[in-house]
């Protein structure tokens, strides 16, 4: 099954491979997830993928870093399991974007001007 993750850094190298039906990103915090490519399709997934290239580029060698810290992806995937509404995922990417100076222009195109809370779980 795909939901794992590591502090392997060591690990962080074009060599390093996925179990068939999963990707692997990191942490800036250089924490490894390995996810089901069915997350491909979701919106925070794909909006965090967007966040990367605007933050960091595209990567030509070596591993693919979303742009935050390993908790909070944590906490994305445990919202992306629960199957949270389109305002929990878009609240949660404000609270990335709020963290990342250059991400944070990218995604209030797609953010009303209002605050959503942010569910706990």
């Amino acid at each position: 099954m795909c939901f794992q993750s590591s502090e392997d850094t060591s690990s962080c190298s074009t060599s390093s491979r996925a179990e068939k039906g999963c990707f692997v990103v990191y942490s800036t915090d250089k924490k490894r997830f390995l996810l089901p490519l069915e997350y491909l399709n979701n919106d925070v997934i794909k909006e965090l993928f967007n966040m990367a290239e605007d933050e960091f580029g595209l990567p030509s060698k070596g591993p693919l870093t979303l742009p935050c810290e390993a908790e909070l992806m944590e906490y994305a995937i445990g919202l992306i399991k629960r199957q949270v509404t389109r305002d929990v995922e878009m609240a949660l990417l404000t609270s990335i974007a709020n963290s990342c100076s250059s991400s944070s222009f990218h995604l209030q195109q797609h953010v009303t001007s209002h605050q959503l809370p942010i569910c706990s779980y």
